[in-house]
């Protein structure tokens, strides 16, 4: 099981995911870290799991402002050679490609690649944008499937459109995020039935490695933690781990 470790950017700082609650958001007091710095918090959660992606969530962006640009540079900079994944709340490729365009500032198309959007389905607003967005089979997008207490947030269509869905899906149940409640596993059983061969990054609810491994047991191929990394309830990884 990869673990893909999750820093929420709120304010130019990290800060703690809980439930889903982005306005009660504080900035993170870490045990591992000892910092909300997002470069420090960063290279430790990615050294800790030995991680090769980065999940990023701008929630300045997510809430209605502006793409913390500058500081997603800095992530970059600072973590040379992992993949960003970044969820800043795209609605459209466009607004993706300009993300992607203010962060390149002269680098190569390796450096391009270790840019991955996130597209939301609480932030998609029609089936139109999903087509723009995503393309069946795409490797350089991710789609996160979101809900929330049961509800799924899905203006455009994204659950029930499997045929659509890119390469890696991340199955978001928000509710589960930092509340301690164990991985979501029933969501992703339902999905993975409608596209076995799409493969599916979990995220909130880790509490142990036990977690881990009901998950990989389940059919993830990766999943998004923060909280149990924070608070020391995985141990270091051994070796380097893939990238979902």
């Amino acid at each position: 099981m990869t673990v893909i470790p999750v820093i929420d950017l709120l304010h130019g700082q990290v800060v703690r995911a809980v439930r889903g609650d982005r306005q009660h958001y504080r900035p993170i007091d870490s045990p591992l870290c000892r910092s909300h710095d997002p470069a420090t918090v960063a290279r430790m959660l990615c050294a800790h799991v030995s991680a090769r992606a980065l999940y990023i969530a701008d929630l300045d962006a997510l809430t209605g402002g502006v793409p913390q640009a500058a500081l997603i540079a800095s992530l970059r900079e600072a973590l040379p050679g992992i993949e960003l994944w970044i969820d800043a709340g795209f609605a459209r490729r466009a607004d993706a490609e300009a993300l992607r365009r203010a962060l390149k500032d002269g680098s190569g198309p390796d450096e391009a690649r270790r840019i991955v959007p996130v597209f939301g389905s609480e932030s998609l607003r029609s089936a139109a944008d999903l087509a723009d967005c995503l393309q069946p089979g795409d490797a350089g997008a991710i789609l996160s499937l979101d809900r929330r207490d049961g509800r799924v947030l899905d203006d455009a269509g994204c659950w029930t459109s499997p045929a659509r869905w890119p390469q890696r899906v991340i199955a978001m149940t928000l509710e589960q995020v930092g509340a301690d409640a164990g991985p979501d596993l029933a969501t992703l059983a339902a999905l993975r039935a409608l596209s076995p061969q799409t493969r599916f990054i979990g995220a909130g609810g880790i509490r142990h490695p036990a977690d881990l491994q009901s998950a990989a047991a389940a059919g993830a191929e990766a999943w998004l933690v923060a909280s149990a990394l924070h608070d020391g309830r995985l141990p270091p990884a051994r070796a380097p781990q893939g990238v979902a």
